[in-house]
């Protein structure tokens, strides 16, 4: 009781010495003020309540989500060298892959290989084209150019990968058939159909990146009498080379997880490339074209497995290369 009359006083008083009366206020006397109402929660503060509780309850399900996704694919991929006891150098360096024949014919030297060669190709064929659209629609283009080239990358963001795939497969395939013989199939074919799914996203990064270039940069390179290109190559490039090389680890990312295109062009079978044009396997394809044909808890199931984890880790390699790269760029 004592708190509320001191309040109600001090109320009061700030009441009948307010220089320019509030509108709420002007028809409100000393001794008319609600305490009570004042020191209760108002309805806004309820708000406030609830949406800091969503928000937490938000942030702690993706946290729950995240570790039992970590936690699901660490045990079983483990599996392979803890329940099988499968040697893990050997894992990582052996060619020989065939899990149903023991635990010495778990090889993954093979799709550890092809999976890094067609993202390293399809990243550095993107990547100049990417540089070179994002360099039109940010410095050349004009704004109704640089809209619709906007559009037509979304578009190719859009496109479901089953559909590269069957492009891959009916026209890809058939070109590098007739021009360099064999089957077709192989490293040449999913590295075309990967550069075109990584595009999209390497240009949109990578206009971001060009966009966030300060204006009076290019200002004062100007004033110095540079010419546009020597501002662009000079300038523009060097300052957002550290976005830029995000945007290139992103599309990277999303080369070496792509899974349905690439089966469909790879080949499929697990033998190590000798030349670009020969069928082989990446880590997502023997993971898409082998797992419904194991039984869980056995060697070529925990196998399989033990390729995921390889996936999840090398995601987690490419997220840390992003903030590696960020943090260098903010010094």
């Amino acid at each position: 009781m004592e708190n509320k009359e001191d309040l109600k006083k001090v109320v009061d008083q700030a009441i009948a010495e307010q220089q320019v009366p509030h509108v709420k206020l002007d028809k409100m006397g000393p001794s008319s003020v609600d305490v009570d109402k004042l020191t209760k929660p108002s309805k806004e503060t309820h708000q406030e309540y609830w949406g800091k509780g969503l928000t937490y309850f938000a942030i702690g399900l993706i946290i729950v989500l995240v570790v039992s996704i970590i936690g699901f694919v660490g045990y079983h991929g483990l599996a392979t060298f803890v329940s099988d006891h499968v040697n893990v150098f050997h894992f990582l360096t052996s060619t020989d892959w065939d899990p149903g024949e023991g635990k010495n014919h778990v090889g993954a030297a093979v799709m550890i290989v092809t999976s890094f060669a067609v993202t390293l190709f399809a990243a550095l064929i993107a990547t100049p084209f990417a540089i070179a659209i994002a360099l039109f629609m940010t410095e050349y283009s004009s704004k109704k150019g640089a809209n619709f080239l906007q559009s037509v990358t979304e578009l190719l963001v859009g496109i479901p990968s089953v559909v590269y795939g069957f492009l891959g497969l009916t026209i890809i395939v058939p070109v590098i058939r007739k021009l360099f013989g064999g089957t077709g199939f192989g490293i040449l074919a999913a590295t075309l159909v990967l550069f075109v799914m990584v595009l999209p996203t390497i240009t949109s990064l990578t206009v971001d990146s060009l966009k966030a270039v300060p204006a009076h940069f290019r200002k004062a390179s100007m004033a110095l009498g540079a010419t546009h290109w020597q501002t662009i190559y000079h300038v523009v490039l060097r300052v957002a080379i550290p976005r830029i090389l995000t945007a290139v680890i992103f599309g990277m990312a999303r080369a070496f997880g792509e899974a349905l295109a690439v089966q469909m062009v790879i080949g499929n079978a697990v033998l190590m490339p000798y030349n670009l044009v020969s069928p082989s396997a990446t880590l997502t394809s023997q993971l898409t074209s082998q797992m419904g044909n194991t039984v869980m808890g056995t060697l070529p199931n925990n196998a399989l497995w033990s390729l995921a984890l390889l996936l999840l880790v090398m995601s987690l390699v490419f997220n840390f290369l992003v903030k590696l790269v960020g943090k260098r760029g903010q010094k």
